[in-house]
């Protein structure tokens, strides 16, 4: 593991001393914090710590000393842990750790990227969260030859009536601007199905 652990996860030092009394506590010499992701690049994505024994790690964990703790990070889920942040803020009830992932439901995407990897990440990261505000999400079907992006709504967005209005002023816009090398846009989604439909 490269000694810059900012460049993966940033554990705060706060965070560090509440897990360390956390571990103390298990009176288990050596145990350590192993962080993860389940179902990673999916929207049901969960960034998880969980108590680590000796031996319970993987020979593929990539290990972090920290100051405080020690740290393994699951091969796997590095992609999707990267810029992961933990934090523990202490209030009146005894406080709070948080861990925020940005990449959990989609890895970091470079312009090498491939463009589907790229329009996925577009529609995880900028357009599916203000679409979840109406129960709706949209994800990609296909990528054409010709460049193409063929979309399919569902959620809230499935045949709701201002779904044309989102398409085009929203998604398409963004995508658009974002990937230039796109040429369009299409939507696939049947929208005679309007059970759960945001009106």
């Amino acid at each position: 593991m490269t000694d810059d652990i900012n460049s993966v996860v940033a554990v705060s030092e706060s965070a560090q001393k509440y897990l360390a009394g956390l571990l103390e506590r298990q009176n288990v010499d050596g145990m350590a914090v192993r962080m993860f992701v389940t179902q990673p690049g999916t929207r049901y994505a969960e960034t998880c710590l969980a108590y680590c024994r000796p031996g319970e790690e993987s020979e593929t964990d990539q290990y972090v000393e920290l100051e405080h703790i020690r740290l393994y990070l699951e091969q796997n889920s590095l992609p999707y842990l990267e810029e992961a942040e933990v934090d523990f803020q202490e209030d009146k009830m005894g406080g709070q750790l948080t861990i925020k992932a940005p990449n959990a439901k989609m890895p970091k995407v470079n312009e090498d990227s491939p463009l589907p990897e790229r329009v996925n990440y577009v529609l995880m990261t900028e357009i599916n969260p203000g679409l979840a505000a109406h129960g709706g999400e949209v994800s990609l079907a296909e990528l054409t030859e010709d460049n193409v992006a063929v979309l399919r709504f569902g959620g809230g967005c499935q045949g709701c009536s201002a779904v044309d209005i989102t398409l085009k002023q929203g998604v398409e816009r963004t995508l658009m601007e974002r990937l230039p090398e796109l040429k369009g846009i299409r939507d696939v989604t049947d929208h005679s199905v309007t059970e759960n439909a945001y009106m």
